[in-house]
C-alpha cells in the first residue's frame, strides 16, 4: 500500500509541470477536455459526445449517468449553463500512463443562471483512453460547492 501512495505522489508531482514542458500525450489530453468544455460552451451537444466514449461514465449531482442518460438527462442542462455563465478554470494536472490518462482541476463560476446567481468552486476529474481516434473521455465525476459571500 505504500509502494502505491509513493508511487501516485511520484506521477502527480510529475504531472504537475508547467504547460510548455507537458509531453505531446499530455497536450493532446488536455486538448480534448478543452474541446469538450469548449462544446458545452458553444452549445454543440454533437461535438461535445464525439469526445466521450461509448462507455463513459458520468457521476454529476449526486448520480451516476451512461452515454445515453447523460445525453437525455444532463447535457442539455450543462450546455445551458456553460453557456450562460463563465468559469474560470485554474492549471490542470494531468498525468499521462500509457494509453490511460487523468486530468484533475478545478475552477470558478460566478454569474447569473435562470435569474438567480452563481458563486461556485468546482472540482472535475477526467478519465480519457487512447484510441485509434484520438483521446476519448471515459469517466467525468464533477463535484461542486456554493461559495457565500461575507
Amino acid at each position: 500500500m505504500r509502494q502505491r501512495i509513493v508511487t501516485l505522489a511520484v506521477a502527480l508531482t510529475l504531472a504537475a509541470i508547467p504547460a510548455a514542458a507537458q509531453t505531446p500525450d499530455q497536450q493532446a489530453v488536455l486538448a480534448t477536455v478543452k474541446a469538450f468544455h469548449d462544446a458545452l460552451a458553444q452549445g454543440d451537444s454533437l461535438a461535445a459526445l464525439k469526445l466521450l466514449a461509448d462507455d463513459v461514465t458520468v457521476l454529476e449531482s449526486g448520480g451516476l449517468e451512461t452515454r445515453t442518460e447523460y445525453r437525455g438527462h444532463h447535457l442539455p442542462g450543462d450546455i445551458a449553463f456553460a453557456r450562460a455563465v463563465p468559469s474560470t478554470r485554474a492549471d490542470p494536472v494531468v498525468t499521462v500512463l500509457g494509453d490511460v490518462a487523468w486530468v484533475v482541476g478545478t475552477s470558478r463560476t460566478t454569474g447569473t443562471y435562470r435569474d438567480r446567481p452563481v458563486n461556485s468552486a468546482g472540482a472535475e476529474l477526467m478519465v480519457l483512453a487512447r484510441t485509434p481516434e484520438g483521446w476519448r473521455i471515459r469517466a467525468v465525476h464533477w463535484s461542486s460547492r456554493s461559495i457565500r459571500s461575507p
